[in-house]
């Protein structure tokens, strides 16, 4: 893992919880229809590269150069990854660390 990329924070609303994080100084990064028939909104503070994503439920997306590598590196340490999904987006894995937290590889 390179970089945090996108912390998936849960929300009810996604449009309320918009213009909340608008007001606290918050920028739309992406604004668009997602694949499950939601709209996806991901926000950052101005000038940051970390960006938040206003979702159904909770993820950290970490960036990866080469995610076939990072994968057989977990594997190695007995750490198990999901299937890699490939999108227009790029390419995912979803794992979960001990507590149940949902992490993402996410390679461009």
């Amino acid at each position: 893992m390179n970089s945090i990329e996108i912390i998936m924070i849960p929300v009810a609303d996604r449009q309320k919880s918009k213009a909340f994080y608008l007001n606290l100084g918050f920028e739309v990064v992406l604004e668009a229809p997602d694949p499950h028939g939601e709209t996806w909104i991901q926000m950052r503070l101005p000038g940051s590269n970390t960006t938040i994503s206003l979702a159904s439920f909770q993820g950290i997306i970490c960036e990866t150069e080469d995610i076939h590598a990072a994968i057989d590196n977990y594997h190695q340490k007995g750490i198990e990854v999901g299937a890699i999904d490939e999108t227009p987006w790029g390419k995912f894995a979803w794992l979960k660390d001990l507590d149940g937290n949902s992490l993402c590889l996410h390679q461009k």
